[in-house]
């Protein structure tokens, strides 16, 4: 059996399970594609699902820190791939006069994309891009097309090993289709009770044993399917169960109105979730 955590779809699920991150079947082999490929992996689905952190996982199995860049309105070319310090540059004419370069390596800001392209191996998490413009998002599938990076001024940078690139999108807007056929797509839906029980286990060591588990994940489940503003993600149940363990609650339904904040996090939520289990009636 090869020792590569990456080599088949079963084993890209066995090692991110040793980090507690279980994927299901669709996953570890969109992950393993898009290794195997070379094609950078979008991921959309509900917030708190594991997008962005199972590019935190593949980071960790491959020994490095995942290089992370934050989509928002307004983003540009600067904020995502290098801009110049025109600081130094402005001090350093002053001193020397302008017969000297002052576009080198010395006043270059390498940018997440940039230092991604650098570093061997790396892992690049572009996230939340239905954030960003659609003047970024054509920025980001030239760049993503190419075998190139193109400094003015300075130098062109040849990619030879390109990054494992993760996309991410909560679904705020509609992302291009154009960058989603440059990449290989793939939706993260909520994990089933049972596949949640076991997550929360697996989170929350003193849970091992008995049903507490199961009846977080059930209990949640059935939040999901109420009209809440936020539905909660595996997150949140994990942060729940830690909660019941600390207040000493042997049931959901002990823990559920002293912990409700780490679940819902609207008033009107919270209101319709009480109503529903009763909560503070005797």
């Amino acid at each position: 059996m090869s020792d590569n955590p990456f080599a088949s779809p079963e084993s890209v699920a066995a090692a991110l399970a040793a980090r507690n991150y279980f994927p299901d079947q669709g996953l570890a082999s969109a992950v393993f594609l898009a290794m195997k490929l070379r094609l950078p992996l979008f991921l959309e689905g509900d917030p708190g699902v594991g997008k962005t952190a199972l590019a935190t996982h593949v980071a960790a199995i491959m020994g490095i820190e995942p290089i992370r860049l934050q989509c928002y309105a307004g983003i540009d070319r600067a904020q995502a791939v290098y801009e110049w310090n025109f600081a130094k540059q402005l001090l350093h004419m002053r001193a020397e006069g302008n017969g000297t370069s002052v576009y080198t390596e010395e006043f270059l800001i390498a940018r997440p994309i940039l230092r991604a392209v650098r570093q061997q191996p790396s892992v690049l998490l572009i996230d939340e891009i239905d954030r960003a413009d659609d003047e970024f998002e054509a920025f980001l599938l030239e760049m993503l097309e190419g075998r190139t990076l193109s400094i003015p001024d300075y130098r062109t940078i040849e990619i030879v090993e390109p990054p494992f690139v993760t996309l991410t999108s909560n679904g705020t807007r509609e992302v291009h289709s154009a960058l989603k056929r440059r990449c290989l797509y793939h939706w993260i839906d909520h994990p089933t009770s049972e596949r949640e029980a076991d997550i929360i286990r697996a989170n929350v060591r003193e849970l091992a044993d008995g049903k507490l588990a199961d009846d977080i994940a059930r209990v949640v489940a059935e939040l999901r399917t109420m009209p809440l503003t936020r539905a909660p993600g595996v997150a949140e149940s994990i942060a729940f169960a830690r909660a019941a363990v600390a207040l000493q609650r042997n049931t959901v339904e002990e823990a559920l109105e002293p912990a409700l904040g780490l679940l819902v996090k609207q008033r009107e939520d919270q209101e319709l979730v009480s109503r529903r289990f009763r909560m503070g009636s005797t």
